[in-house]
């Protein structure tokens, strides 16, 4: 009997071309598009290549019609808004940096679209990621680096619990994303050409400021104080939520040269300003671990640390400082390591696992 497999359908040629080639591989395809967020201007999401709106329902239909399989679209905004939106918020509040595709993944795309599929009879889930499942000889489960580096998205993914990636199929890490268009325009996939989505999904005009103060009501931080690390004033602060680690844009201060922030203390509402050279540091901690490659994290084992999507990796030995903290330290200082975003590890192309910097 064929194996039942619903795929994620975003509207892009990523998920397409997965649905595509699992169907030619010979199993028996659902295509299914997660509506996700709220309502959305049709015209400005398709102007930006969103993943998830109305127009990703469009395009995901006339695919699913060019392949030849059933599709439907499922509801999932109250997960999306409780595990993402809600939590995107939070964070900033609390002076971090979120990546909310990394919660996105883990809580929506695969805790909640999984546990519907299994319930529907399904076998397995599909997504257009460029990143690879293997079953290692350990028996783990982990996601091995996609055919393609520059597009390589196993980063998002270093999250996903064994459970998840035994019943994940992500074909796409196979190829180049050359060659997923060139499949698309040969089976005249109406996404041959759509552009990728660049921005985050539920803030398509990239104001993450304006949209937290709108969400966060009575909540938002007030204006501060900029400081420089021994508590000399430098001028006032936006508000905390307008700052990340490492940025140099838009801080209006006079010092004659280029200055960063360093650090936001949201418990004294203020922004620390420093030099270049204090963006840089070779340890950082980080908790709420999962383990996917290795089954635990051991003191002194070495591993290619990313502490962002963009950053090609450094070299880096972990240590235990409790049973869900890890202090990980770099054989070469890393520039902005920036709290609420991921630590992830990798070993010989594997995602060993990885956490959130604290």
């Amino acid at each position: 009997m064929k194996k039942k497999i619903v795929v994620g359908m975003s509207g892009g040629v990523d998920s397409s071309v997965a649905a595509w080639l699992l169907k030619e591989q010979g199993y028996d395809v659902i295509g299914v598009t997660m509506q996700i967020w709220q309502d959305e201007d049709a015209a400005l999401t398709q102007e930006n290549g969103g993943c998830c709106g109305l127009s990703a329902v469009d395009d995901a239909r006339r695919v699913a019609e060019t392949i030849g399989i059933p599709y439907y679209v499922m509801n999932f905004k109250n997960e999306f808004r409780r595990s993402v939106m809600d939590y995107f918020v939070a964070e900033y509040l609390r002076g971090r940096t979120p990546n909310p595709c990394i919660a996105c993944n883990r809580y929506v795309k695969w805790e909640s679209l999984l546990k519907r599929s299994l319930e529907i009879g399904a076998d397995y889930i599909a997504t257009g990621h460029y990143a690879r499942v293997a079953q290692l000889s350990n028996g783990r489960y982990a996601l091995q680096t996609s055919k393609t580096g520059k597009k390589d998205q196993t980063y998002a993914l270093y999250n996903l619990t064994q459970e998840q990636l035994s019943h994940t199929l992500m074909p796409v890490g196979d190829y180049t994303k050359e060659e997923i268009r060139g499949i698309a325009e040969e089976q005249k996939l109406p996404v041959a050409h759509k552009p990728d989505s660049q921005e985050i999904c539920f803030i398509p005009d990239n104001d993450y400021a304006g949209f937290i103060d709108r969400e966060a009501g009575e909540q938002v931080p007030p204006p501060g104080q900029f400081v420089t690390s021994d508590g000399r004033v430098l001028g006032t602060h936006k508000g905390i939520t307008h700052y990340t680690v490492g940025q140099r844009k838009g801080l209006n201060l006079a010092m004659g040269h280029p200055v960063f922030v360093t650090q936001i203390r949201p418990e004294t509402n203020e922004v620390v300003i420093g030099e270049a050279e204090d963006v840089f540091t070779d340890t950082l901690t980080c908790s709420n671990l999962n383990c996917m490659a290795v089954d635990a994290f051991h003191d002194g084992e070495s591993f290619l640390g990313k502490i962002r999507y963009g950053h090609g990796g450094e070299e880096c030995t972990v240590r235990m400082l409790d049973r869900d903290t890890l202090e990980c330290t770099f054989k070469k200082p890393v520039r902005a390591v920036t709290p609420g975003q991921a630590l992830v590890l990798y070993r010989d192309g594997y995602v060993a696992g990885g956490g959130v910097i604290d």
